[in-house]
């Protein structure tokens, strides 16, 4: 429960919501703002999905965080382990829809771009080459039984690229140890009013509208931190 817990509240003040120590007045997580309008990324992705995947399932997780986290507070001030012991289901799925959902947004661009040179040389090194990286991640992202993530991520034990793909909400750092570079959400809400339940289609479609410059950016973070 306690590493858990540590995961979520490290990476989520890496993605600008910050927890107050025990004791002190707690702020509350808010859902960011998209960097784009519900429409942009159109045809890939409708603007109904996105208004819904960002207003209302985005909004449920950080709803239920907060009430968790409340939770969590009041729990530690009475000194309850047991409470404690049983929040940490909530805390690591609505902590993880939080930092993977505002991963996700970012992500995402209408204008699309390249990966920097500096990736696109790991790329070539540990996939042998954009399109085997693309086919691997889809390959991946596609096979998730039920609801979950396909992510491309920076092992930086090996300084390598790594794929992997991660059940509900769980968020990959805290699960695998991986810096989260590029996330596929394939949880059906993501895609099903556009693309039914033809999940390779939208997982295809997902990498014409792929932010390159942000993934570039936690590239460079993760390899240079």
């Amino acid at each position: 429960m306690i590493s858990v817990k540590r995961g979520l509240v490290s990476l989520i003040r890496g993605n600008h919501a910050r927890i107050l120590s025990s004791g002190c007045q707690r702020q509350k997580h808010t859902v960011p703002d998209l960097p784009y309008d519900y429409n942009a990324l159109e045809p890939i992705i409708s603007a109904e999905i996105m208004k819904l995947h960002h207003s209302k399932h985005h909004a449920a997780y950080v709803n239920n965080l907060n009430i968790a986290e409340e939770k969590l507070q009041e729990a530690q001030a009475k000194n309850c382990i047991k409470t404690i012991i049983s929040l940490a289901p909530a805390l690591r799925f609505n902590g993880g829809g939080h930092i993977n959902h505002t991963i996700f947004w970012q992500n995402l661009s209408p204008s699309g771009g390249n990966p920097s040179s500096e990736l696109a040389d790991a790329i070539k090194k540990d996939f042998g080459s954009l399109d085997n990286m693309k086919a691997q991640l889809s390959a991946l992202s596609v096979g998730v039984q039920g609801s979950g993530w396909g992510w491309l991520g920076y092992n930086k034990q090996t300084k390598r690229l790594q794929l992997a793909a991660c059940a509900n909400q769980d968020p990959l750092e805290p699960t695998t140890g991986l810096v989260p570079l590029f996330g596929i959400d394939v949880w059906e809400h993501a895609y099903y009013l556009q693309y039914k339940n033809v999940r390779p289609d939208y997982v295809k479609a997902i990498f014409d509208v792929v932010n390159w410059q942000d993934v570039s950016d936690r590239f460079a973070r993760a390899h240079c931190g």
